[in-house]
């Protein structure tokens, strides 16, 4: 129902636009693929296409932008966020920046495929950036055509809301359309390319700024456009630090990156999510997740897993890499304002608040997903042998932790305590009896740690499905759903969406959704590994 703090004409959107009206942009307005000097970004149009159709739309999302259910059903909401029409507020544009990749300096990268539509200013004064993903080209798509298609855009729609409801910083997706239209891709890489749909997704988010926006304007040595930036994020992202421009601000600021990164790290681990593509240009300045490229889920637990292709020989942005990489990519972030701090230690020291950030936060997670109210000499010992064990089998970590709720503190058999988690295991009937007797061992101290917990089992319980998902976006659900869609039924894209805004919750119809990855689906494309394609 519509209610007074709802939008129904899109044009009632209050766009405020402060990022192309406050920062120097590209003078040339050819939408060509060209190396942008001096400027954070250039103005570009999206490319209309034949026959757009709505696929889904978040009503969380909606709601943050003050659109009514009745706005994101209308015609004029498919034409603006399939590309076809422009409000007369909107100022589209391509960001510039450039970043690491996969450790290297790949210079000048940008929105090759992403165009801002504009900022606004919702009712409660939060400001939220509209984007579209494979809109077209920019002039930053270099070889590229600057489209997406189905496969990759409804996997970002639906992980975006899915990463939200868990409680993970993260951009957000307003709505997922279809193109009418076939996009040529090459998903392995193998010289076997083929027509997919094209789509479009909308996403949104508080700022679309990425390490690499710094990155780009200190490589090319454009310090005075850098200062500008930072000042400007300064205001806009973090007005809580001083609107004077020093030192000892930038410092606070860049700190404070630090720190919103580890706690998306922290939680990414909490859940087994694996980003997948790491990138410098992939990390955002608000500590929120970006770029949902061959990203994943652990399901058999393995620390050296990555979701990406590309990465399978290196294993750079692997499940256990990830709090590492984080520091990496923000020593780059602080290697790029080197030339405003001008000094190294200050600079390391406001670096060193990651790594304390995030092992504090880390620590107490580990002990929070294992129910522990207290704090004991052995902890640590009880933690790290857990990890271990679950190493040596393939054990699901989501399922494990979910059931690992339901030990009881009292005494019960070695074999009734293995049955507790027995669900978890991929393969239960070829256990040896070596680590059957490991897993015992650590079961039963554990049962004999809780009994010191000073909290009941229910409340113990409770604690710890508060923190240990019940439902993750497994990429076989992915393909499930990207599958009925390209058949007209977009019914699996609303269940999935209802199903991951209560993902801690039992929803006992929903049972189905949280079952180990299915056999066909371990190297099934799609399901397993993907690559950096779209």
């Amino acid at each position: 129902m519509q209610t007074a703090t709802t939008i129904e004409p899109l044009d009632e959107l209050h766009f405020d636009n402060r990022f192309v009206q406050e920062l120097p942009g590209d003078p040339e307005s050819a939408n060509n693929r060209r190396q942008v000097p001096k400027a954070c970004y250039s103005l570009v149009e999206p490319t209309p296409v034949c026959a757009p159709q709505l696929v889904a739309f978040s009503r969380e999302a909606a709601a943050e932008l003050d659109l009514s259910e009745a706005a994101c059903r209308s015609a004029e909401f498919l034409e603006v966020f399939s590309g076809n029409r422009l409000l007369s507020s909107m100022q589209p544009f391509a960001m510039r920046y450039g970043g690491h990749q996969f450790g290297t300096w790949a210079g000048q990268l940008g929105d090759g495929r992403a165009i801002n539509l504009g900022e606004i200013i919702n009712r409660r004064g939060t400001r939220w950036v509209l984007q579209l993903k494979g809109a077209g080209p920019t002039p930053y798509s270099r070889t590229a055509d600057g489209l997406a298609v189905l496969r990759s855009s409804l996997r970002e729609f639906l992980c975006s809301e899915a990463m939200h409801h868990l409680g993970i910083a993260t951009t957000r997706a307003l709505s997922l359309v279809l193109t009418g239209e076939q996009v040529m891709r090459d998903m392995f890489y193998d010289g076997h390319p083929k027509y997919e749909p094209g789509a479009v997704v909308c996403r949104t988010s508080p700022s679309f700024i990425r390490f690499g926006n710094f990155e780009i304007l200190a490589a090319n040595q454009e310090e005075t456009l850098l200062e500008e930036l930072v000042r400007y994020t300064i205001k806009t992202d973090f007005p809580h630090l001083s609107a004077v421009p020093k030192v000892d601000t930038y410092l606070q600021w860049f700190a404070e990156i630090c720190e919103k990164t580890a706690d998306m790290i922290v939680d990414w681990m909490r859940v087994g999510f694996v980003h997948g593509v790491m990138n410098s240009d992939n990390m955002s300045i608000l500590g929120l997740t970006i770029d949902y490229g061959p990203y994943g889920w652990l399901e058999g637990y393995d620390p050296t897993w990555t979701p990406n292709t590309t990465d399978a020989q290196g294993r750079r942005y692997c499940y256990g890499n990830q709090p590492y990489m984080a520091q990496w990519n923000l020593g780059q972030l602080a290697n790029a304002l080197f030339p405003l701090i001008k000094e190294l230690p200050p600079l390391q020291e406001a670096l060193d608040t990651y790594r304390v950030r995030f092992q504090s936060g880390w620590q107490q997670t580990l002990r929070t997903k294992l129910g522990l109210h207290t704090k004991e000499d052995n902890d640590d010992q009880l933690i790290s042998s857990l990890l271990e064990l679950l190493t040596k089998t393939e054990t699901d970590m989501t399922i494990f932790f979910r059931q690992l709720a339901q030990v009881k503190a009292d005494e019960a058999s070695p074999e009734q305590l293995v049955q507790t988690v027995s669900a978890s295991f991929y393969a239960p009937d070829t256990l040896s009896e070596d680590y059957l007797a490991e897993l015992e061992q650590w079961l039963l101290s554990y049962q004999k740690r809780l009994r010191t917990n000073q909290i009941g089992d229910e409340q113990r319980l409770a604690s710890m499905n508060r923190v240990n998902p019940k439902y993750v976006f497994r990429n076989y659900l992915a393909q499930l759903a990207i599958d009925k869609v390209e058949q007209g039924d977009f019914s699996m894209v609303d269940e999935l969406l209802e199903l991951f805004r209560h993902p801690y919750d039992e929803q006992p119809g929903s049972q189905q959704y949280a079952a180990k990855r299915p056999e066909w689906a371990r190297n099934r494309p799609g399901c397993s590994m993907l690559s950096c394609s779209s």
